[in-house]
């Protein structure tokens, strides 16, 4: 029998090709034969292939579009986690992504003081909105939460210890009293850690002490407290029936020395860890020298800048910050953009419905919210739709549940609503 690799195209063959030469034409010849050698060997180390020309054209033209697609790209998050971590976490408001944009294409005043003329601090950009907005004497911008807590334990308990309850490890899992962080306090104690338990849920027999017990118990011994606040949710969410959480003012007027959260989760801003507290000791983390591989650039510091300031007026914030938006958002309208959704798609001949559907919160915040919500539903086999929409242009990504595949629109923005529909409608093409 013939080996059917030895009737594989050269390379050389193929560059001559009218459609090959079409696509050295729109791309630079490197990435067209890099494409192209690696199509060939592909197919041999398939056993062979017997393509026609332009079978051969459309595999080095797909080869092509793989390689110079963007690695990190956009996304629909339809599967009702709101705060998606692998999904990016929050998406930012319009008037962040433009103060981007403004910054990002030239020069700026990263470290300059325009009123003086002289070197400026990085640190300074969002700290009057931050004391503002929260009634924190002083305030700190760092990469991440994580990052927040390093610095400041670093600064404040190196090669000492801190006290945190062992169901945030004083006390037990689900009980820790005021004695218990008396009975744990030390010479070496350098702090008390309070951990809001932001991602799971402790229920049934528990007792907790609340920050301001912890600052009274800190006071007696000369103690700073640091609340891990978590989520940097900025405006209580009650009245939308996503209650529980505590916010960032809230954290500060409870009287703890440091109250630490992040930006890209319920404050709706791009990935940082924001440290709000007293002024001398917000003053030694900055002095820091670990604060320095710590420190966010100007594109962070633009958007952050920009997500607090619309938080000058509270109510806009609920419509233009987009996680507050999807969570505030009335179940009445998602289900009128879900039914104009499912008429479209039906007008294409494809069946879909409406079905109820519970969204979370996530990013580690509201544990145990269900949040209502409506989802389309497609006939369709729900493990080959699912990667169709994976596998598109932007990619979909949903939720499969009882062998169906649901597509919630509470994490999806109304301004993607008709993406959203053409997604679907090529998918089940």
């Amino acid at each position: 029998m013939r080996d059917a690799r030895r009737d594989l195209p050269s390379v050389s063959s193929l560059l001559e090709t009218a459609g090959v030469k079409q696509l050295l034409e729109q791309h630079p010849r490197n990435v067209v034969l890099d494409a192209l050698r690696d199509s060939v060997e592909a197919a041999r180390s398939a056993g062979g292939s017997h393509k026609t020309e332009q079978q051969w054209v459309d595999t080095i033209a797909s080869a092509i579009r793989n390689a110079t697609r963007p690695s990190l790209r956009r996304v629909i998050n339809a599967t009702g986690v709101i705060l998606h971590t692998n999904l990016g976490r929050a998406p930012l408001a319009g008037a962040a992504i433009r103060a981007i944009e403004q910054v990002a294409e030239g020069f700026s005043n990263l470290e300059y003081d325009i009123a003086s003329g002289k070197r400026g601090s990085r640190y300074s950009h969002c700290v009057g909105l931050l004391t503002q907005l929260t009634g924190a004497e002083d305030a700190l911008v760092v990469n991440n939460c994580a990052a927040a807590m390093v610095l400041t334990l670093n600064t404040l308990a190196q090669r000492k210890e801190v006290l945190v309850s062992r169901g945030e490890l004083v006390g037990t899992t689900n009980r820790t009293h005021d004695d218990d962080y008396r009975r744990a306090i030390t010479p070496k104690t350098a702090a008390i850690v309070k951990v809001h338990r932001s991602n799971f849920a402790i229920e049934g027999f528990t007792a907790d002490v609340s920050v301001e017990r912890l600052v009274f118990i800190a006071a007696e011994h000369g103690l700073p407290v640091i609340h891990d606040l978590g989520s940097g949710l900025m405006l209580s969410l009650d009245e939308y029936g996503v209650g529980g959480e505590p916010t960032a003012p809230s954290a500060v007027a409870s009287g703890a020395t440091l109250v630490l959260m992040s930006g890209d989760k319920l404050l709706g801003g791009p990935q940082a860890g924001i440290i709000l507290g007293k002024s001398a000791f917000v003053a030694k983390l900055r002095k820091n020298p670990l604060a320095r591989a710590m420190r966010v650039d100007k594109l962070t510091l633009a958007a952050l800048e920009a997500t607090l300031r619309i938080y000058l007026d509270p109510k806009q914030a609920l419509k233009q910050i987009p996680v507050l938006a999807m969570l505030t958002e009335r179940l009445e309208k998602i289900e009128t953009r879900a039914h104009s959704i499912a008429e479209a798609l039906r007008a294409r001949g494809i069946d879909a419905e409406v079905v109820p559907s519970e969204a979370s919160v996530g990013g580690g915040a509201f544990p145990t919210a269900k949040i209502p919500s409506r989802a389309l539903s497609i006939k369709a086999d729900a493990a080959h739709f699912e990667e169709a929409l994976r596998l598109g242009d932007p990619a979909v990504i949903g939720r499969i549940a009882e062998g169906k595949l649901l597509l919630d629109l509470r994490s999806v923005t109304p301004g993607e609503d008709g993406v959203l529909t053409t997604a679907i409608a090529k998918a089940r093409a």
